[in-house]
């Protein structure tokens, strides 16, 4: 059952970015008296307040540092936005006080009035919701026309992990509207009464370790997506990896599979170059993989994931199909970034984990040098390393794991190896190293902390030098 908020709760938003900013503006929606915490006792509480929507910038007590006692004893819910742990002492003492601790989407779900897809995984999530979310935009179009001078129209709101609040729309959702969400494992950690109608899992690898300490943690919080699905509800899963097909038998939705590398009885697979969907024993041929412009094993699995989850929600193939025909690559994954001299520039700088960059490397069809490290997940990266296969001619490395990736790749015989103190060394390493017929290929296997503030801007400095390179090429060959 949903939490009904009013103005007779005192809410505890915990952290001031995207998703406090959006609790921030549900909460004052609802009418309910807010307690804004940042822990950063550096920070400054008007810049704190210029983050907000200018109609929410007054509504909150902004607290910065320690929480004063007198405080947490009026609370009546506390939000943690995702970076905020949920073993911290603070939240360990308001959880022991008998308070419920909510993700920002438990608490976007309070107020969602229409139907929510939800997409979670390791690898692959932003992709998936995207195109998702382009389909259902294409869905609602079409059905537009069909309900014309209706008062409520459809709509798509493409939310979560992706880089947009849930929490700062769920007001504007209605009984039409759909809820495209990328959910992360820290968003799923806090979930109570979460009920997507349909559900993806699109793989459990390795990442996040320093956070939920185990594997089997990890898995356990991924396969939250499902807590209150029924039968009624469907659960699209990855074939390919073995804890999902095992979960497949406890899930408490419907499952829909797709498949890589196995004919299926039911659901989705790869065929050769050909996505293939089977129903009732009949196999039906949906499309040739060179019809797409996205590129790599990776990417025509999220294509099946997204298909099976927008057919779930009742898109019919044929827009299904024409949409993915059309669908660019998502901005920092497999990203072409131009040509300098004969040399192709990759931008996979969303890589942020070994199985990631995996799939980057398993995308490229020729030498390459590959642009690894960065902040310490205490992943391990024997599988990365092994899955070079001859296509990787040098790893050039950076970042707070460089000297452990190249203890790895050593143990593993690979000793082309050069090690860099900083992103532009490293790009001007690259861009002198390469020779025409190669690649280079920002795939670092690691998060961007401690160098950058995000992936984004990681990808975003590769792609400047890349377009500044390429720049002073053309003078070159124009003088």
């Amino acid at each position: 059952m949903k939490y009904r908020i009013d103005s007779n709760d005192v809410v505890l938003v915990v952290g001031t970015g995207l998703s406090g900013v959006g609790a921030v503006h549900l909460l004052h929606h609802m009418g309910a008296q807010i307690i804004l915490l940042e822990q950063n006792e550096e920070a400054q509480e008007e810049a704190i307040r210029k983050k907000l929507d200018p109609e929410d910038a007054q509504a909150p007590c902004v607290v910065i540092g320690a929480l004063p006692k007198e405080i947490i004893d009026k609370l009546t819910l506390v939000v943690l936005s995702p970076a905020v742990p949920m073993d911290i002492p603070l939240v360990e003492d308001l959880r022991s006080r008998g308070l419920p601790i909510f993700s920002e989407i438990e608490l976007a779900y309070c107020q969602e009035q229409g139907t929510i897809l939800g997409i979670t995984g390791t690898n692959g999530k932003t992709t998936t919701t995207t195109l998702t979310g382009e389909i259902m935009k294409a869905w609602t179009e079409r059905l537009r026309g069909q309900l014309a001078g209706e008062e409520e129209q459809p709509e798509v709101f493409v939310v979560g992990n992706i880089g947009y609040s849930y929490a700062g729309v769920a007001d504007r959702t209605h009984a039409r509207s759909f809820s495209v969400a990328e959910i992360s494992s820290f968003q799923l950690e806090g979930i109570h009464a979460f009920h997507p109608a349909v559900s993806a899992i699109l793989n459990i690898t390795p990442d996040h370790l320093n956070r939920h300490k185990t594997m089997e943690n990890y898995t356990a919080i991924k396969e939250r997506i499902t807590l209150n699905q029924t039968k009624e509800d469907v659960c699209v899963l990855n074939y390919e990896d073995a804890a999902l097909r095992s979960f497949a038998d406890s899930c408490p939705a419907s499952v829909v599979f797709f498949s890589s590398a196995h004919r299926l009885d039911d659901g989705f697979y790869l065929d050769g170059e050909t996505i293939c969907r089977v129903r009732n024993k009949e196999v039906q041929t949906l499309m040739n993989i060179h019809d797409m412009r996205l590129v790599g094993i990776c990417n025509v699995e999220n294509v099946m994931a997204a298909m099976a989850v927008t057919e779930a929600a009742g898109v019919p193939m044929d827009l299904i199909l024409e949409v993915i025909h059309d669908f660019p690559p998502v901005e920092h994954r497999i990203e072409y970034s131009g040509t300098v001299n004969g040399v192709d520039y990759y931008n996979d700088s969303k890589a942020t984990n070994p199985d990631a960059a995996i799939q980057g490397i398993r995308a490229m069809s020729r030498p390459t040098i590959l642009i690894g490290g960065g902040y310490d997940k205490k992943n391990t990266y024997d599988e990365w390393i092994e899955a070079f296969d001859g296509k990787v001619r040098e790893l050039v490395l950076i970042g707070q794991t460089k000297e452990a990736i190249a203890e790895c790749a050593r143990r593993h015989g690979f000793t082309a190896i050069t090690f860099c103190d900083t992103f532009e060394e490293c790009m001007q390493h690259c861009c002198e190293t390469a020779q025409p017929g190669e690649a280079v290929l920002l795939s670092p296997a690691c998060a961007s902390w401690g160098m950058f503030p995000n992936y984004e801007e990681r990808g975003r400095q590769f792609k400047e030098f890349v377009k500044k390179v390429g720049a002073e090429a053309s003078q070159k060959a124009a003088d």
